[in-house]
This record gives structure tokens, sequence and C-alpha cells, in this order.
């Protein structure tokens, strides 16, 4: 089955761009839904199951989301987005702190330039594979900045494992996981072969799955865990047995 992408992107030549890059970065077959406004992109997500990303529906995988549109921005369907199950990821021109982390608060799983070569944008996204968020390198320096400085901004959880610049360092809970919130048999087995440091490419390999059914199952352990990355994931797991 493909994977599907929606781009959301108002400038032609962006968006074609942009489409190139994606299909440059991944292997599995890509099925490209491109949108220039907001209400277009609202029509297409309504068809794969509105924002909650309804079971049984088949919503999109990955979308890329630029700012600035026609008829508002881009940040106001990532808010509406938060519960979608796809990895969202802001593509824009925009470099500051006014836009940046607004847009981690409304929940981008990435911050991407599209002023960055193609090369660049190619390699960015590859990294969700690995289990990085995608960040264009200005972007990651300015976070690194931003929190090295004691600087007050809080990026969100990003559902897959998140560099350091995403996150703060917490103590990882030590209370029983609820019976309702037990992993499944699925779950365990991803977090098993996280704990050993397999990456998400080289775990869905080994299941035989697609990368992004491994990154669903990891922002549901993460969710259930209560933890934020994949350190924190595998020492929980370890001490109350969970693999």
């Amino acid at each position: 089955m493909a994977v599907k992408v929606l781009i959301l992107e108002d400038n032609p030549v962006a968006r074609s761009f942009l489409a190139r890059v994606v299909r440059e970065s991944f292997s599995d077959q890509i099925l490209i839904t491109e949108a220039g406004d907001l209400e277009t992109a609202r029509r297409h997500i309504a068809l794969t199951g509105g924002a909650q990303g309804l079971h049984g529906t088949d919503p999109f995988k990955l979308i890329l989301v630029d700012l600035e549109l026609p008829d508002g921005n881009g940040m106001e369907l990532l808010a509406e987005l938060s519960q979608y199950p796809a990895t969202k990821i802001v593509t824009t021109l925009y470099s500051d702190d006014d836009h940046l982390f607004p847009a981690l608060q409304c929940g981008a799983d990435g911050y991407l330039l599209k002023e960055d070569r193609f090369e660049v944008l190619v390699e960015e996204l590859q990294k969700i594979v690995r289990g990085q968020p995608p960040l264009s390198p200005a972007i990651a320096r300015r976070l690194l900045t931003h929190f090295r400085s004691g600087g007050d901004g809080q990026a969100p959880d990003s559902g897959f494992m998140p560099a350091t610049a995403f996150t703060t360092s917490k103590p990882v809970p030590m209370e029983r996981v609820p019976d309702h919130e037990r992993l499944t048999p699925r779950e365990s087995e991803v977090l098993t072969y996280l704990s050993k440091g397999f990456t998400i490419k080289e775990i869905a390999s080994l299941m035989g799955i697609k990368w992004f059914t491994v990154n669903d199952h990891i922002k549901s352990i993460y969710k259930k865990l209560n933890v934020s990355s994949r350190a924190e994931a595998a020492v929980l797991a370890s001490k109350q047995g969970l693999v």
C-alpha cells in the first residue's frame, strides 16, 4: 500500500519542489495529495477520517504544512490535527522564534526551511526513518542555542524519538503502567528492538512492516509510558519488566 502524503503549499513551484523532495526521500511507494489552501487541505483530511483520523480509514502518514496561506495560517491546521496519526512538518521560509516555537507548540514534528538545498531537505526528511526530528540545520542551531541559554520556550513532545533540542530532561516515572495502558504484543516487540538500539527502518525490516507503522507504534508506546525519548522508554521498560 502506498504511503499517503499531503503537501499544503500555496505556491505551485514550491509545491512541485516539495513533491520531488518527498519522492526522493523515501523508498516506499508514495501517493502525494496537494493542497493550495487550508480549505482544500481540510477537505482531503476529512476524506481520511477527519482531524481524529478515525479507525478504519486510510489517513495521511506525512503532512507538510506551509505557514502563510491565502485563507489563514498553517498553525491553525496543526492545532486541529493534534490527534491525527501523521508526522506533521512545517515547510516555510520563516526561521525566527515567533514562527518556530508556536509551530512546535501547535504540534509540528519537524521544521524545514524551503530555502535549503534539495539535497539538504531530502537528508532531513530521511531522518524520520532513523527516529530523528527533521530540522533544517539553521533551525537545529537555533533550538540548541535557545535551550542552552536557558530560554523558556517549550517545544512539545513530537511523538517520535526527539533530539535533545526538543525536550528538557525529566525523571523517568516509576509507577507501574495501569492495566488498560499496557502495551500490546506488537508494541512490546517494537519497544524491545528500540531498547536494543535498532533504528525505525531496521525495526520495520525485522518486523516486516512499514516504517510509518513502526512510527505509529512508537507514538503509542510513548503515550502509554508517559515518556518522550528512546532512553526513557528503555529504562522504564527494563525497570517494570515490560519487555
